[in-house]
């Protein structure tokens, strides 16, 4: 589906960012762009905690104080889509607002895609409290209950993905695949 590039942030913090419109969440950007992605990331691989500084070409702590929550987001979020769940839950954990929705759904999607189901769900939930009309987090969502073979609850999630941005976003098309059983791209 979407391409991933390389982009270098502000403080040379090295993330990958989705090729289609808002790599990052709408609190950082205007979309928050759906669950496609996957692909492989060419960000050195760091222990969990660190994350990947371009400058110093080096991995160094999440918490260092050399990024700033956009960025820790971008680069966890990448991870996250690449799969790399351990390093993306180092760099999301490391977000000072612990109350972004986005931030809160990208935890929520790396621990469910690491095996801690119920408490990626437990994510999701903080997220729509925090913002109920959060596409990501309502594919995200659905995409779990389609998973578990919840197919009522996963096609009233579509139902609110379809409210909020229609038929022809990407949230809606990827959900939809999801309950259709169609692998992820």
């Amino acid at each position: 589906m979407a391409n991933v590039s390389l982009f270098l942030a502000r403080a040379g913090l090295v993330a990958l960012a989705l090729s289609t419109a808002g790599a990052v969440g709408p609190a950082f950007a205007a979309n928050g762009g759906g669950s496609s992605g996957g692909g492989g990331s060419s960000t050195p691989a760091c222990k969990p905690g660190y994350v990947y500084d371009s400058n110093k070409k080096t991995c160094v702590k999440a918490t260092s104080g050399l990024f700033d929550d956009k960025q820790l987001y971008a680069q966890g979020r990448a991870l996250a889509l690449a799969g790399r769940y351990a390093e993306a839950l180092g760099a999301l954990t490391a977000v000072r607002n612990q109350n972004d929705s986005m931030v809160l759904t990208m935890i929520g999607y790396a621990k469910r895609k690491s095996g801690s189901f119920d408490e990626g769900m437990a994510y999701y939930q903080r997220a729509l409290a925090v913002d109920p009309k959060n596409v990501n987090t309502r594919e995200y969502l659905g995409e779990a209950y389609a998973e578990k073979g919840r197919m009522d609850l996963a096609k009233a999630e579509l139902v609110k993905v379809e409210a909020l941005c229609g038929t022809e976003c990407e949230q809606y098309q990827d959900l939809a695949k999801a309950i259709a059983g169609q692998p992820e791209e």
